[in-house]
């Protein structure tokens, strides 16, 4: 009966040991993850005030990405980039993925310096905050609920599909009442996808702790996720919240 008693207990030990070397690795999982989102924004935002700056000193070069047909470059350079990424993942080194992914981010914020000519800097600054702290609130919700978030998730995938219908079909019919759904709808949308974004991906973990490389690349592509959501949801609380010019 002692021996008994004494595997039992080693046998709780080392399940004691387990969870909490589980619980330590997916901590550090998570905070690589939203340490690579916080640097591409940092990237984003950087590459946004220094290209406006820049076209604000320099009015041939404002005309040649705002105006020109390059515009059009600008505009699709990040598409093409984040495709790129998402097909290519699995054969890139982490290291591959990483440089990647901070080229992405520039191009984003290289497309998105356009928002200085429309919006106010101090409106834009606060959209930002507003945008952080809502972001923050819904990720934690997503990372601490028990409930699962799946059914929610396919369910806004599909509205995701719609809202990009509406939007290109909104660019012909410049219709400003079908411009303030999309964007009441855009942020639903994308406050959903937070929380679901940050549950697949602590989720994620159990299927790649085992392996260092497949690690590093699974916390890029939830790093990109989750800066997709951020971006995307600033995007369209500043059509509520941004001053114009």
């Amino acid at each position: 009966m002692a021996d008994y008693r004494n595997n039992m207990a080693r046998f709780g030990t080392t399940a004691s040991r387990a969870g909490t070397d589980i619980d330590e690795g997916l901590r550090s999982y998570m905070l690589k993850v939203y340490n690579y989102m916080a640097l591409a924004l940092a990237v984003t935002g950087l590459a946004a005030l220094g290209t406006y700056t820049l076209a604000a000193s320099n009015p041939a070069f404002a005309q040649l990405i705002y105006v020109s047909p390059l515009k059009w470059v600008v505009m699709l350079a990040p598409l093409a980039m984040v495709f790129f990424l998402s097909f290519r993942i699995n054969s890139m080194s982490v290291g591959a993925a990483q440089l990647s992914f901070w080229i992405y981010s520039a191009l984003v914020g290289l497309s998105l310096s356009s928002i200085f000519l429309v919006f106010t800097g101090a409106s834009i600054t606060q959209t930002f905050f507003v945008t952080a702290a809502s972001f923050g609130a819904l990720s934690l919700y997503g990372y601490t609920t028990k409930r699962d978030l799946s059914a929610m998730g396919s369910f806004l995938i599909m509205g995701l599909f719609g809202l990009i219908i509406a939007s290109l079909v909104n660019l012909f019919l410049q219709s400003s009442a079908m411009q303030f759904a999309i964007s009441v709808i855009g942020v639903l949308i994308f406050a959903g996808l937070t929380a679901w974004d940050t549950q697949k991906i602590k989720n994620m973990y159990d299927y790649v702790a085992h392996d260092e490389t497949m690690l590093g690349r699974s916390a890029i592509m939830g790093a990109l996720s989750l800066y997709l959501d951020f971006i995307n949801l600033f995007m369209f609380l500043l059509q509520f919240l941004g001053d114009r010019r």
